[in-house]
């Protein structure tokens, strides 16, 4: 009997340990019996041969930057600390197209293959304002993909602002130049969690058919999950069963980025629950890794965990640790701690370090082919004259 095998019999999971070696799907019922296993280590063995299985000894990253076009919003869900409700004049802020153009292109112009584009559920934004930001970005920056908006913002905008079918609305978007959905929004998807965490917000339902769509009409997106506060471990099951059986139908999820809910600046920071430990991160990084059999990546959004434990991470499942990520604001007026941007050097020293092979990758989790490291250095916060009113 060899070591490890005799850590998965002591855990109690030597026949989930079979299936997985078999390449077999597990069911929920032993996804939750993983969540049971104190044995990290067990966990992380498993999870590791998958990983290596689907990706081999790569880690991936993307150069990105992230903007946040808006903090209002319509919604008052509990756990965000960034919106504010139109009423809420202090803490505003709604960007002019022509600034996020600029801070764009400065990124491009140093290497950046993707724009993160997210923000609040704005009542009087014009939708030519999306199609003109996006239109712009695209001439401004031909190649850059544009990964933006939420499935709750693309409801938001057929269904208020647009009046429009979600398919049209999709393909208007689209042809503007939008490249990628953002996975955002998914939270965890049972209803009574949903209506504890972000009442108002879309359903289950609703989340999964606007990726639908959008997959259905041969596009990509991302999908996360966000645990550690008031779900139930089933909850959290329930939550990847549901992205596992779109994916089954649609193929169109290119990764699953988890992260833990930030305790901080919130209406439910009076629960006193805390930030996830690192032990839950990466319990949950390597389960998703053995349940979502037909996901080819998991992502370590550093962002959330800090670098050191998404480094870590690489050997509980995870192959990619996500981007430079320039200009995260939603977690860090959540409480985040960690710095607003990484270099390259620094997560590919991090993957070197876990004994990984660092490769760069573009949106859809495509290694590009080797290129001089580009100049990418934190860019600095963005000014308040370019916190423009619109």
């Amino acid at each position: 009997m060899s070591f490890m095998t005799s850590i998965l019999e002591r855990s109690k999971i030597a026949d989930i340990g079979e299936k997985v070696f078999a390449n077999q799907r597990l069911s929920e019922a032993e996804a939750l019996r993983l969540f049971d296993v104190r044995d990290l280590n067990a966990l992380g063995y498993l999870a590791n041969h998958v990983r290596e299985r689907k990706n081999g000894n790569v880690a991936t990253y993307v150069l990105n930057l992230y903007l946040n076009y808006s903090n209002v919003c319509i919604l008052s869900c509990q756990f965000c600390a960034f919106a504010r409700r139109p009423h809420e004049k202090e803490g505003q802020f709604t960007l002019a197209i022509d600034d996020m153009v600029r801070q764009c292109a400065d990124a491009y112009a140093r290497g950046a293959t993707e724009v993160h584009i997210v923000g609040g559920l704005h009542p009087k934004l014009l939708f030519t304002y999306y199609t003109d930001l996006i239109r712009s970005l695209r001439e401004a920056c031909p190649d850059l993909t544009i990964k933006a908006f939420t499935a709750i913002e693309i409801r938001h905008l057929a269904e208020r602002i647009a009046k429009k079918p979600l398919r049209e609305t999709l393909e208007i978007l689209r042809a503007a130049g939008l490249g990628s959905l953002t996975g955002g929004g998914a939270e965890i998807f049972d209803p009574e969690v949903r209506d504890k965490l972000c009442r108002g917000k879309e359903s289950a339902e609703e989340w999964l058919e606007v990726h639908r769509t959008w997959h259905q009409m041969g596009e990509r997106s991302t999908c996360t999950m966000l645990y550690g506060h008031v779900e139930t471990l089933a909850q959290r099951v329930d939550h990847l069963r549901r992205l596992r059986e779109l994916q089954d139908e649609t193929r169109g999820f290119t990764a699953l980025v988890p992260f833990a809910y930030e305790p901080d600046n919130n209406k439910l920071s009076h629960l006193g629950l805390g930030r996830a430990s690192a032990f839950e991160d990466l319990r949950t990084l390597a389960i998703a890794r053995l349940y979502l059999d037909n996901f080819d990546h998991i992502t370590a959004y550093w962002v959330s965990l800090g670098l050191p434990t998404a480094q870590i991470a690489l050997s509980y499942g995870v192959d990619d640790l996500h981007g430079t990520i320039q200009q995260e604001r939603i977690f860090h007026m959540a409480g985040s701690k960690t710095p607003q941007g990484q270099q390259v050097a620094q997560l590919e020293r991090a993957i070197r370090e876990a004994g990984r092979v660092p490769v760069q990758r573009d949106t859809y989790y495509e290694p590009l082919r080797p290129s001089p490291t580009p100049d990418l250095t934190p860019l600095p916060d963005l000014p308040e004259q370019m916190k423009t009113l619109v």
